[in-house]
């Protein structure tokens, strides 16, 4: 065998070996996954749903997120995504979940989404902000079911391995951490924001009283000066009233003296 022959056959089988690393790598970078993938414990927090396309042909229709019933968010709300439809499911749960802020009897169990396409090569992402996160685990399951146009469904709900090793079909897992020190009840994580539906917590609350007084005693001091203003108004006419009147006083010719 010539050596030109060898490098040849050399280079084809290092080609063939990456075609199939690449080809066995691919599928675990194509899972659905939620992203950041940590939150802070009692807080509220802004994720989003990665869907890649993992097919060559078919596109992605629809999508499925299954919210924890065992430790389930009470506030819980999406961000339009253009060309989808949203259906968001609240269910009664079986039992009351007790946490500080009250029993929990029911949440959003159920994210739909519907009606666009991830085209193959593509991937979308569906944000979502929810709350509160629950301080008696260190994780949170979001079971995924996905639609192509084929008809074709795979679910993403198999749990993390004991040996830490990947399943097959990954369930969207959310890790949750201890809140940063000095981090309130009112704490979020990321950009999220606490939603209207939830009682203003007393920092807002001193926010607001504070811009109440700071706005009645701006209405009260305009108040005061316009009367001020009004008081010297009527004195200036006064005193030119006055002047005018002696400066008539003046000109008035003298009665003859018999």
């Amino acid at each position: 065998m010539s050596l030109s022959s060898a490098g040849r056959r050399l280079a084809a089988v290092t080609a063939g070996a990456l075609a199939l690393t690449v080809g066995l790598a691919l599928p675990a970078l194509a899972h659905v996954t939620i992203n950041p993938g940590t939150a802070e414990k009692g807080g509220f927090t802004k994720v989003a749903f990665r869907v890649p396309n993992e097919r060559d042909k078919d596109s992605t229709t629809k999508l499925v997120i299954d919210l924890p019933i065992e430790h389930p968010l009470p506030f819980v709300s999406v961000r339009p995504v253009p060309g989808w439809k949203v259906e968001v499911t609240e269910s009664k749960l079986p039992k009351a979940v007790p946490s500080k802020y009250g029993d929990i009897t029911e949440a959003v169990t159920k994210i739909t989404w519907t009606g666009g396409k991830i085209e193959p090569g593509q991937f979308q992402e569906f944000e979502v902000s929810m709350g509160f996160m629950p301080e008696d685990t260190d994780q949170l399951l979001f079971p995924a079911t996905q639609t192509y146009s084929s008809g074709e469904i795979v679910k993403w709900a198999d749990e993390p391995k004991a040996d830490g090793t990947e399943a097959e079909h990954p369930v969207p897992t959310l890790k949750l951490v201890a809140p940063a020190a000095g981090a309130g009840d009112d704490h979020a994580s990321g950009a999220a924001t606490t939603p209207a539906s939830a009682a203003p917590t007393p920092a807002v609350k001193a926010r607001s009283d504070a811009h109440d007084d700071a706005s009645a005693g701006a209405d009260s001091d305009g108040t005061a000066r316009l009367l001020a203003g009004v008081g010297i108004a009527v004195g200036v006419a006064g005193v030119a009233t006055g002047v005018a009147g002696l400066r008539r006083g003046r000109r008035t010719p003298q009665a003859p003296q018999g």
